[in-house]
Order: C-alpha cells, then sequence, then structure tokens
C-alpha cells in the first residue's frame, strides 16, 4: 500500500489512528516513478560528507505489474555527489547527459522518470533484522535496461 505523501508535524493534542503497518517492500527491478514532493533541508555531516543542503523527495514508485509503493530519497547538494544530482535531473527530462544546468526545484514536484529499486538489510536498534526500499540508478529517458530492453 502506498505511504501517505502528507508528513507533517504532529501537534501534542493531535488525533492519531496509523499504525504504520502498511509498509510494502517492493521488489528489486525498474520501476517508473513521479515524485510528489520534497522538502529542503540540511545534511548535518557525516565522516562520508561534510555538511550541506538537501533535499528530501518523496517519490511514488510503480511497477509494470501496477504495484506501487512510496520511498523517501535524499539528494545532496555537494560536488561529491554532483553525479546523482546529474542523472536525476536527466532521468526527470530537465537536462541531457553532458549539458550544464542550473536545477531547477519548483519544476521538480510532479517530474517523472524512472529508476532501479534495491532492498537495503540493516539492523534496528533493538537488534532486529530490517529492510527497506532505496534508489539505486536514476535511468536516462529511453535509456536500455541492463537486458537490452527498452522502456
Amino acid at each position: 500500500m502506498e505511504q501517505q505523501v502528507n508528513d507533517r508535524e504532529l501537534g501534542w493534542n493531535d488525533a492519531i489512528e496509523n499504525d504504520g503497518e502498511d509498509y510494502v517492500l517492493l521488489p528489486e527491478g525498474d520501476y517508473d516513478f513521479e515524485v510528489m514532493s520534497f522538502e529542503r533541508g540540511r545534511h548535518n555531516g557525516s565522516d562520508k560528507l561534510p555538511p550541506c543542503n538537501k533535499a528530501t523527495l518523496s517519490i511514488k514508485l510503480t511497477g509494470a505489474d501496477g504495484q506501487t509503493g512510496t520511498i523517501q530519497h535524499n539528494l545532496f547538494l555537494h560536488t561529491k555527489c554532483e553525479g546523482i544530482l546529474c542523472a536525476f535531473f536527466t532521468a526527470i527530462g530537465q537536462r541531457k547527459h553532458g549539458e550544464k544546468l542550473n536545477m531547477n526545484w519548483n519544476m521538480v514536484p510532479g517530474s517523472k522518470g524512472r529508476c532501479k529499486v534495491g532492498v537495503r538489510t540493516w539492523t534496528g536498534n533493538y537488534g532486529e533484522q530490517k529492510q527497506s526500499n532505496q534508489i539505486k540508478k536514476f535511468y536516462e529517458p529511453q535509456q536500455k535496461d541492463w537486458r537490452g530492453g527498452g522502456f
């Protein structure tokens, strides 16, 4: 089932009802996507990446069988991540491969493209194994997938 795209902060007296059990783990593969929304934020820095701006995207994925899911995907605005930024803006049609582009974030919501989705496994705070989907690669429009077929 699809995750809510209207995520928001809750007030101290707000009513709650979503048990959070509706998360669907999609199988690894190629999916069409649509950017439902994005938020501007800040990455505080880590061992691999210094502090920088980030865009947190809410992305709806749709498989060939019609199954859908929504994931959150971060794009870090740093030169170390410029390749993935170029791939994303190429996938949504704002950029052609090899072109210089000033990123137009106002055009991002509603943008569509195609991507490769993987499954990430990690250990939770209490030692339990958890899994979630993550985008591994953004495809250029009309790019052939690894099997040699077109979209």
